[in-house]
């Protein structure tokens, strides 16, 4: 017996729900798996607090002696220069100050 094309649709349908039922229990999952990984694991905020505080001394010490910031660009300009060292700055949460940049490259 020959399927219909209202069985065919009914089946392609009833295919494509099966598809989303599953894609929502999976995202489902994912949240209560990343709720309960975050119970455990301490946040960033508190890590990076307890971490800084012993690097600081050590970073100071090496900042004493007077150093020239000169930076030596190849083929940067002074704004984009200024611009990577404000991410690296921003994405390792080290203050600009504290940072020594010896070079600086752009890569064609």
């Amino acid at each position: 017996m020959p399927y219909s094309l209202i069985d065919s649709i009914l089946v392609g349908l009833l295919g494509i729900a099966v598809v989303f039922v599953v894609l929502i229990a999976l995202s489902l999952f994912i949240m209560v798996l990343s709720k309960l990984v975050g119970l455990f694991v301490p946040k960033k905020s508190e890590k990076t607090e307890t971490a800084a505080a012993p690097a600081a001394a050590p970073v100071a010490a090496a900042a004493a002696p007077s150093l020239p910031n000169a930076v030596k660009l190849t083929n940067v300009d002074d704004k984009t220069a200024a611009m990577i060292m404000a991410i690296v700055s921003n994405e390792t949460d080290i203050p600009l100050d504290e940072l020594y940049f010896k070079s600086i490259k752009a890569l064609d």
